[in-house]
């Protein structure tokens, strides 16, 4: 009964945001009624905190299964960054309850007792990527962890938050596969050329869409 609470929840409060969620629509669609929900979770702030505290241990958990520490350096960063954008994509709500909780200047957030320790672990493991990137050669210079996730989050949260938008800007649909292809060969470029000094050229044309590749090479 809880996880199919806390399931309602999540997709009720990505949809509507925390003011415009409705406490009997979660309970409806958990087959649950008020006193139940109240019973195994709390109220709606409780509520809200809880799935925003599950949402963030589920990427956390999914990301240390990456075994980014067993894989050179350059190779763990283009991992992180797939896996950060392929994340992104497949739970949407993630990005609502992030937005939600920002315009709420995370209020909700700093109650939690747990989210900060779900986030050291994580990096401590970009910090040893870098760190051997550094000592073979591959990086040159030990930049901030926390800084690099923020740009890598960064790069791949605004583009797909704002897709709607920058389509009708400039003309293109952004979701479409091969334009989501190229995002990602490009932020991978951005990211491993600001590390390794390499020109991002090199890194975008190996993971490029065929069709985009090759208009490249040939100009």
């Amino acid at each position: 009964m809880r996880l199919r609470i806390l399931e309602a929840a999540k997709q009720e409060f990505s949809a509507h945001g925390l003011a415009g969620a409705r406490v009997d629509r979660i309970a409806a669609k958990a087959g649950a009624n008020k006193r139940m929900l109240y019973y195994h979770v709390g109220n709606k702030d409780e509520l809200y905190l809880t799935v925003l505290e599950g949402a963030y241990d589920k990427i956390r958990s999914e990301e240390r299964g990456l075994d980014l520490e067993h894989l050179d350096p350059p190779e763990a960063i283009r991992r992180l960054i797939e896996f950060t954008w392929n994340y992104f994509l497949r739970n949407p709500e993630f990005l609502s309850l992030l937005q939600t909780e920002n315009l709420a200047r995370a209020k909700h957030l700093k109650r939690s007792t747990k989210v900060k320790s779900m986030h050291s672990p994580f990096v401590e493991m970009i910090r040893t990527v870098v760190r051997r990137g550094v000592d073979s050669g591959d990086f040159q210079v030990a930049v901030d962890p926390v800084q690099l996730y923020i740009s890598i989050a960064g790069l791949c949260f605004f583009y797909l938050s704002n897709s709607a938008t920058l389509s009708v800007i400039f003309g293109r649909d952004l979701l479409a596969k091969d334009a989501k292809d190229e995002r990602l060969a490009h932020m991978v470029g951005l990211v491993l050329a600001a590390l390794t000094g390499q020109s991002a050229a090199l890194f975008e044309l190996a993971k490029a869409p065929k069709s985009r590749a090759s208009v490249v090479q040939t100009v």
